[in-house]
């Protein structure tokens, strides 16, 4: 294992799309406030943080409360995925069990308490990665995240492999290479590579490292 060598990755439009497990569980918190969601709502909030959650869907709460409920609602939705879980992309857990026999693997997402070990819970794959950040979790960025595993783990090079243009931007933040998975919820980012599934990824890894000065 390269273990100088780190890959960090997004969760939601990278490596699993979550949508339609999370709705109800939204849609029965937010209902008591008022405000109506559905799937395609969900959609859009993919990636964003509790603050610009709370600011799309409750506009008309102090901002403050608008958060405690989004967190109430992250509350019941990592419950429901503890169990269900969420549609894993095509060949994402083999994927994953092949690269972690040669990276420390790392996930860093903007979701909230709970969310990262249902995912891992779910899909029994707790063993694959060495850590993760997530909003709070140490820090309230995504860049801050990024930064502070390949701090904790020295790591002298990683990549960050996301599929929204702000997961370029924070990796960019960061200092890293962007890998955009074309597949999720973006189109169109400044990148360094691409990949249209997640099974192209052990071979653009290879290429790219191998490429590097």
């Amino acid at each position: 294992m390269r273990e100088k060598f780190g890959v960090l990755f997004d969760l939601d439009g990278t490596l699993w799309n979550a949508v339609a497990a999370i709705t109800p569980a939204w849609r029965r918190v937010l209902a008591e406030y008022g405000k109506q969601v559905t799937a395609e709502d969900m959609n859009g909030i993919m990636g964003l943080t509790d603050r610009e959650i709370a600011r799309r869907f409750l506009p008309s709460l102090p901002e403050e409360e608008g958060v405690r409920v989004v967190h109430e609602a992250a509350g019941a939705e990592a419950l429901d995925l503890w169990e269900t879980g969420g549609r894993l992309y095509p060949g994402v857990e083999e994927t994953l069990k092949a690269l972690a026999k040669d990276y420390p693997l790392f996930l860093v997402s903007n979701c909230m308490d709970g969310y990262i070990p249902a995912f891992l819970h779910a899909h029994a794959l707790e063993e694959v990665f060495t850590d993760a950040a997530w909003l709070g979790h140490p820090a309230d960025s995504k860049a801050e995240n990024i930064r502070a595993i390949c701090t904790s783990y020295r790591l002298e090079k990683a990549v960050y492999v996301g599929d929204t243009a702000s997961d370029g931007a924070a990796a960019r933040a960061a200092g890293l290479p962007f890998l955009q998975a074309l597949y999720g919820f973006g189109a169109g980012a400044e990148n360094d590579g691409e990949i249209g599934a997640i099974t192209e990824l052990p071979g653009l890894l290879a290429a790219f490292w191998n490429n590097e000065p």
